[in-house]
């Protein structure tokens, strides 16, 4: 069992009251008092609870902040930048993560709920109409990182334009027959799935359709999570299809390098046998090789963590909502520096 502050009091034989005292450094404790507290914490290595003392002074300097996967790299950087601004602001991160659509649920249950930090940061998702409402009762400011979101503070990239550039690429290298792998987690009572990774495909059926391509359901492939072990299964059903697919857009890198791996255990050659797409462009994409769209990722966490401390602090934030840019990386997966090469 951890050791709580009623164990130090006891220890101490003080009440709580003068324990919390000396925890928030307020001076009308006795020196000797104070030792002997001291001396219980170090004694029985009592580590106080930072919320809770935040909470005892009616004011918590606290960001939250709720990803999917500590393992995604795309949802670290953008960590990175909020970490970065609140270090700087002198704010502390509480760092939420929901591995599954209950645990979701869960979460913004109890977040919604009770004061457990001043602002919150939500990465790749919204949260259901019930939860903002809930967040705007007891004026906890929620700001979105990776999806365009009217109702509430967003940060975002135009996600329709990224799939749109992506595909075109491969359409203008000659392709027709392209794969999409949509990251896509399937909606739970009403909330969301992984709006990103929708939309991006919005992008790719709106380039087939320009190009004259019929939009084909079979060559879309949901990969569940941002991983390459997933990647690799998407890929597989694919690449088995009877007529597969020349190219492939991943809905993120992690995919992508997925889909390499599996494509190179299957003998096939990239981009001579088969054209990768990825997008967010983290570090491992430049090492890969791999073709991506570049999106700013600790920018992007960077602006959230302004806005919500901003919002947090009272002020009136007339532009609250960014879209950031966005660029196709042009590099060896997709074959078009092969064939600049040959021109």
């Amino acid at each position: 069992m951890p050791v709580t502050i009623y164990d130090v009091a006891k220890a101490a034989g003080v009440g709580i009251s003068t324990v919390s005292r000396v925890l928030n450094d307020n001076t009308n404790v006795r020196a000797e008092t104070r030792h002997r507290v001291l001396e219980a914490i170090e004694a029985l290595g009592y580590k106080p609870n930072i919320l809770a003392r935040n909470l005892s002074r009616n004011h918590v300097q606290t960001v939250g902040v709720v990803l999917s996967y500590f393992t995604n790299p795309f949802q670290v950087a953008v960590l990175q930048g909020i970490e970065r601004f609140s270090s700087q602001a002198g704010l502390d991160l509480t760092i939420f993560s929901m591995e599954s659509l209950k645990r979701r649920e869960t979460l913004l249950e109890n977040l919604s709920h009770g004061r457990r930090c001043d602002g919150l940061i939500v990465i790749s998702f919204t949260p259901e109409d019930r939860f903002l409402q809930r967040f705007q009762r007891y004026h906890i400011p929620v700001v979105i990182a990776d999806f365009a979101d009217e109702r509430i503070p967003s940060i975002y990239v135009d996600n329709v334009a990224g799939g749109y550039i992506a595909t075109k690429h491969l359409l203008d290298l000659g392709h027709t027959r392209i794969g999409y792998i949509l990251d896509h987690i399937e909606p739970q009572n009403g909330s969301g799935g992984n709006e990103p990774g929708a939309d991006r495909q919005k992008g790719y059926q709106r380039a087939l359709t320009e190009a004259g391509i019929a939009f084909d359901p079979k060559l879309v492939s949901e990969s569940g999570l941002h991983s390459r072990e997933r990647g690799a299964i998407a890929a597989h059903r694919l690449l088995n299809h009877p007529n597969p697919p020349s190219a492939i857009f991943a809905a993120s890198d992690m995919i992508a390098l997925g889909v390499m791996e599996y494509a190179r255990s299957q003998g096939l050659h990239i981009p001579g046998d088969l054209a990768v797409v990825g997008f967010d462009d983290i570090e491992l994409a430049s090492f890969a090789g791999l073709t991506t769209v570049r999106q700013p990722m600790q920018e992007m966490g960077r602006h959230a963590a302004e806005i919500v401390t901003r919002l947090m602090q009272g002020e009136k934030v007339l532009r609250t909502s960014r879209q950031l840019p966005i660029e196709l990386v042009i590099r060896e997966t997709c074959g078009a520096l092969t064939l600049a090469e040959r021109g």
